[in-house]
């Protein structure tokens, strides 16, 4: 799961003037159902119960935005994140441990992520590191209120939590993951999470200790790359346990009110031994001002507001 909250000042309204180079696919309008299919649902998360949702049709990025698209929108606008105006962001500490000890890094809870002085998106481990080989991973160490300024520029937004399951799902309700019901590891590797022993030891035996390349795996059913592992995924929704006992079925868009924002898909930090939660239905959140090492954005289209 995602550390805890860092906060700073809101950023200052950006202009849609940019341009955003992800592909796309459009999917269509449609009633699904959604919630936790696999009797797997993390109690306190607030899976249940199953509902219906009925959807307009949407175009969404097939991949995270990755630190070569986020790269223009800083250079276009100057913004600065959140991680920037703090000086410090969440590294998760297993990616730290071949590398000489920053001055100032501080053990967060849970243990094992790592306050870092000078982490941030573009030094996504700490101020000796760089994106140096990383241009095709999704960028991190943004949080809700960066997602949210890029979209601002792009002339895009979040997805709903609704639109980022149906998508996940594509098109199959019953299904656990984006590729069916069958383990992750089972016929080959289909996603980027831990292996071995959390939090102790990582072998990498699916290619990656950190990050991986958008467009690694294999792609659902609807030609998207990594909705499950890698990174979380910020969603455009106000979190709460409650809600789906409330949701309307016609395009929800979560409580209107609630101090944390949905996280969907889990990250490469996720195993089953403390942490199921790359899967289709499993939900997180954190405060939209929170900056971490596993946490990173896809888009879709704009729709008329009601």
């Amino acid at each position: 799961m995602p550390p805890g909250p860092v906060d700073r000042v809101d950023s200052s309204p950006i202009r849609a003037t940019g341009s955003h180079r992800i592909e796309q696919s459009s999917l269509p309008g449609a009633t699904f159902v959604m919630g936790d299919s696999s009797g797997d649902a993390n109690p306190m998360d607030g899976e249940l119960p199953r509902h219906p949702v009925v959807l307009d049709a949407f175009e969404i990025d097939i991949t995270p935005v990755t630190n070569e698209q986020f790269a223009e929108f800083i250079e276009a606008t100057g913004y600065i994140t959140e991680a920037q105006a703090l000086g410090a962001s969440a590294v998760a500490e297993v990616l730290l441990r071949s590398h000489a000890p920053i001055p100032g890094a501080e053990r967060s809870d849970p243990p094992w992520w790592v306050t870092v002085p000078g982490a941030d998106w573009s030094h996504p481990i700490g101020p000796h590191s760089s994106l140096e080989g990383l241009h095709d991973h999704p960028v991190v160490h943004v949080s809700w209120n960066d997602a949210n300024a890029y979209c601002q520029w792009a002339g895009r937004r979040l997805p709903t939590e609704g639109e980022w399951e149906y998508a996940a799902r594509a098109g199959h309700s019953e299904w656990t993951y984006p590729w069916g019901n069958d383990g992750v590891e089972e016929g080959g590797w289909r996603a980027n999470i831990w292996q071995g022993e959390f939090p102790t030891h990582n072998t990498g035996a699916d290619g990656w200790v950190g990050t991986a390349p958008v467009k690694s795996f294999e792609p659902n059913d609807f030609g998207l790359w990594q909705m499950v592992g890698n990174v979380w995924e910020w969603c455009s929704d106000r979190f709460s346990p409650r809600y789906y006992s409330a949701s309307v079925i016609q395009d929800p868009r979560g409580p209107e009110r609630g101090s944390t924002r949905v996280l969907r898909g889990g990250s490469y930090l996720c195993h089953d031994s403390y942490c199921n939660r790359y899967r289709n239905s499993a939900r997180s959140s954190n405060t939209p001002s929170s900056s971490m090492g596993n946490a990173g954005f896809r888009t879709v289209s704009l729709r008329a507001e009601p």
